[in-house]
C-alpha cells in the first residue's frame, strides 16, 4: 500500500463508512517525509508531476539567513536544533524542518557589523573603529565620518549582544528543505525571540 491523499477513506463527520467507488489516482500519490538531518550537504532529486523536479534534502549543514533590522544576509553554518513546536524527538534527533528554530553562527554576522558599524561585538568595551583606528590601520577621514554618523542611529537589541558574544544565534527556518533542498531563514529578534527564549526555558524546566 502506498502513501496516499486521499480522502475517500476517511469516515463521514457522523462516523458512518464512506462507500468507496474508485481505485488510488497517481494524481493522490504521497511519498517519504524527508526528515532533513544535520551533516554534509546531500541533496536528491525527485521527478515529480509535470517532469518537474523536487531538491529533497536529506541533510544540511548551511543556509542564507536573513537578519531582518538590519537588512543584511549571509550564508552561515547551521550548529543544531533547539527547538520545534509540534514535536520534541525532531530537537532531539537534529531534524530540520519549516518552522523549526536553530542556533546558527553568528561570526559571518559579526564581521558584517564590526565592518559596517566599526563597532567590535566580541569585545564586550565595543571600541570603535576611530578608536581603534590607530592600533590597526589608518582610516581616511571619510571612512571615519561615514562610521560616526552610522553609528547614530545604530540600535542592537541587548538579547542579540548576548547571543554574539557567545558566537551562536537563534534563527527561523523558513524554508522547506524536503521541497526546496534548501534550509534558509532568518535571525530572531525583538518579541519573537523573546517569545521562543520563554518557549525554551519552559520545555527546559518541565524536563
Amino acid at each position: 500500500m502506498g502513501i496516499s491523499r486521499d480522502q475517500r477513506h476517511k469516515r463521514r463527520a457522523t462516523g458512518g463508512k464512506r462507500p468507496i467507488h474508485q481505485k488510488k489516482r497517481k494524481y493522490e500519490l504521497g511519498r517519504q517525509a524527508a526528515l532533513t538531518k544535520l551533516g554534509p550537504k546531500r541533496v536528491n532529486l525527485v521527478r515529480v508531476r509535470g517532469g518537474n523536479l523536487k531538491h529533497k534534502a536529506l541533510r544540511l549543514d548551511t543556509g542564507n539567513f536573513s537578519w531582518g533590522s538590519e537588512v543584511s544576509t549571509h550564508k552561515t553554518r547551521i550548529l543544531n536544533v533547539v527547538y520545534n513546536a509540534s514535536n520534541n524527538e525532531l530537537v532531539r534527533t537534529n531534524t530540520i524542518v519549516k518552522g523549526c528554530i536553530v542556533q546558527i553562527d553568528a561570526t559571518p554576522f559579526r564581521q558584517w557589523y564590526e565592518k559596517h558599524y566599526g563597532i567590535s561585538l566580541s569585545d564586550k568595551k565595543k571600541k570603535t573603529a576611530v578608536e581603534s583606528a590607530d592600533a590597526q590601520t589608518k582610516q581616511s577621514k571619510s571612512v571615519v565620518e561615514k562610521l560616526k554618523s552610522r553609528q547614530q542611529d545604530r540600535v542592537l537589541d541587548p538579547k542579540l549582544e548576548e547571543q554574539f558574544a557567545l558566537g551562536r544565534l537563534y534563527a527561523a527556518i523558513s524554508s522547506r528543505p524536503g521541497q526546496a533542498g534548501r534550509a534558509d531563514g532568518y535571525v530572531l529578534e525583538g518579541r519573537e525571540l523573546e517569545f521562543y527564549l520563554k518557549r525554551m526555558t519552559k520545555k527546559r524546566g518541565a524536563k
